[in-house]
């Protein structure tokens, strides 16, 4: 460094100044996002209202088109609900051909599941609604549709009742009688046809539908004709959804299947998908049960008749066709059994309430598990199920344990047969169980032990007290395997005190067991002589194990 430079004086450089945010700054930024908000909140209001009214318009174009004669084409509901109220007004004054009943056939016409059985009591309108559904099609060329009965003659009511319906609601609709079809002026069809069995469906083998109809399909004895015509439904036309409907009463041959494929899997009005493995994937198909009741149909209760005629039926009949109860069979071994009385939503159990379970054990066969709760009544809540089938014995004791965590289980009923070694190498099933930490006491293995348990779910199943309309057992809805089986239970032809042991029965073994263990003999004894002190002290069954 030189001498100049040494006496040259340090002179500071200037440091950055930092950006500082004003708070007018910020509050003009803050400002500009809410209206740039507002903007694009105003501009998505915009889309939908213009999209809304182009429906709107479309609409309206096609209503004038149909009341000017231009285009066949059937005006439904939610056509007329959407434009303005004196075009609905006008509409309304012309001449309605059918007009659906609100609920169920009003649900049924508005479906779009697949498949769709509208079924229950007779007189809900069930036979209207379906000459009306594949009407909502009619007015493209290629909806082609098949409607079927059983036999002849019963079809022979459905073409009469279309002959009062098609040509007004399609004016140049044409019925050709040799061919037993509908032709619309569009090039649609609807053809009528019957399949006793099926060397008559073969028939219809190679042809293809986009909407098949089967009228009182619990006539079938088994789903063979109704899975044969599903492989029926094509569309080649992509605006023309494919469809499969039917509708029917229970109390039929094939009431069993019908039940087990619509009724069963879920709540009515909910729809749920089936899934199909395809070379291309995994596919579903929606279905649908919409119930059907005597009282959906006003026209039917303008006048108490058609009612006192089906209340005055034998008990399972009237369950049948007054109430469309698909649990009443005339060889049911539980025919006091109703949904209405015996089955309640879940709900959490007091912790006053003692608790326990049974099973019913299997592998190759399912293998079931209920869990009781006892009111201070000594009533019965059946408020759990476990329901599965090839698991080994510490895997099915493993998921019980994992069920009630946390719960305290005052005892378990496992069927008495699990207690034998099988060729007496190692340990048996309900000691394989024990040993995972799962404890069971062996069923009743008296000889009569059967007869004795179904008169225990008898006694549980009558109303015990008048007032309350309340009987001595409950079961959860959740409980869907039991539900399922339990109540269609058949008797056994050859042994009428018991039931026929070569159908689904898992489930009400347990039931069974679970209810032995909890006899109600003296319930009814102090009801009887009009002791109404409360018993709420447990006793085991079998003191030998103590629980």
């Amino acid at each position: 460094m030189s001498d100049l430079e040494k006496e040259l004086p340090e002179i500071p450089l200037p440091k950055p100044k930092k950006k500082v945010k004003t708070k007018a700054k910020q509050s003009a930024k803050q400002a500009i996002a809410r209206t740039r908000k507002k903007v694009a909140k105003a501009e998505q209001s915009l889309r939908s209202a213009k999209a809304h009214a182009k429906n709107v318009k479309d609409k309206l174009l096609t209503i004038d088109k149909v009341l000017d004669g231009k285009e066949q084409q059937l005006i439904t509901q939610d056509v007329i609900e959407d434009v303005p109220e004196n075009i609905q007004e006008h509409l309304a004054s012309q001449n309605i051909i059918f007009k659906p009943n609100d609920g169920p056939q009003r649900d049924f016409l508005a479906a779009s599941e697949r498949e769709v059985f509208y079924g229950g009591a007779r007189g809900g309108g069930k036979s209207y609604a379906m000459l009306i559904d594949p009407l909502r099609y009619c007015h493209k060329e290629n909806h082609r549709c098949l409607l079927l009965r059983r036999t002849m003659p019963e079809l022979r009511d459905l073409i009469n009742h279309s002959q009062r319906l098609y040509s007004r609601a399609y004016p140049g609709a044409k019925w050709r009688e040799q061919e037993k079809e509908w032709r619309f002026p569009s090039g649609a069809k609807i053809e009528f046809g019957y399949a006793e069995n099926m060397t008559d469906v073969l028939r219809y083998q190679g042809q293809s539908y986009t909407w098949i109809g089967i009228d009182e399909l619990p006539q079938y004895p088994s789903p063979d004709i109704y899975n044969f015509l599903r492989s029926s439904l094509r569309s080649v036309d992509p605006s023309i959804p494919v469809y499969m409907r039917a509708t029917g009463n229970p109390g039929n041959v094939g009431s069993q299947w019908v039940k087990e494929m619509f009724v069963d899997p879920i709540d009515p009005n909910t729809a749920f998908n089936i899934e199909i493995s395809t070379p291309t994937g995994i596919k579903y198909i929606t279905r649908r049960f919409i119930p059907a009741k005597l009282q959906d149909n006003p026209y039917l209760m303008q006048t108490d008749d058609y009612y006192a005629m089906l209340s005055s039926l034998p008990e399972v009949q009237r369950k049948q066709f007054l109430n469309g109860d698909w649990d009443a069979f005339s060889n049911a071994a539980f025919s006091e059994f109703d949904r209405d009385i015996h089955v309640v939503e879940p709900f959490d159990i007091p912790k006053g309430w003692q608790r326990f379970r049974a099973a019913d054990w299997g592998y190759s066969s399912p293998a079931c598990c209920l869990w009781f709760a006892i009111d201070y009544d000594n009533n019965l809540w059946v408020y759990r199920e476990l329901y599965t089938q090839k698991i080994t014995a510490d895997v099915f004791a493993r998921k019980v344990i994992d069920l009630e965590h946390g719960e305290y289980i005052r005892y378990g009923v496992l069927d008495a047969s699990t207690w034998a070694r099988r060729g007496d190498v190692g340990p048996s099933i309900a000691e394989t169980m024990i040993q995972a930490g799962c404890r069971w006491r062996p069923s009743d293995r008296t000889p009569r032990s059967r007869i004795s348990g179904k008169l225990e779910i008898h006694k549980r199943l009558k109303i015990v007290n008048e007032k309350t309309n309340e009987p001595g057992i409950r079961i959860f809805s959740n409980c869907r395997n039991l539900l399922r089986t339990f109540p269609t239970l058949p008797l056994d032809d050859s042994n009428p005190e018991d039931i026929n042991t070569h159908v689904e029965d898992h489930a009400y073994d347990a039931l069974r067991y679970g209810c032995m263990s909890r006899p109600m003999h003296t319930s009814y004894a102090n009801k009887a002589f009009g002791n109404s002190n409360r018993t709420t002290n447990f006793v085991p069954s079998d003191k030998i194990f103590g629980y």
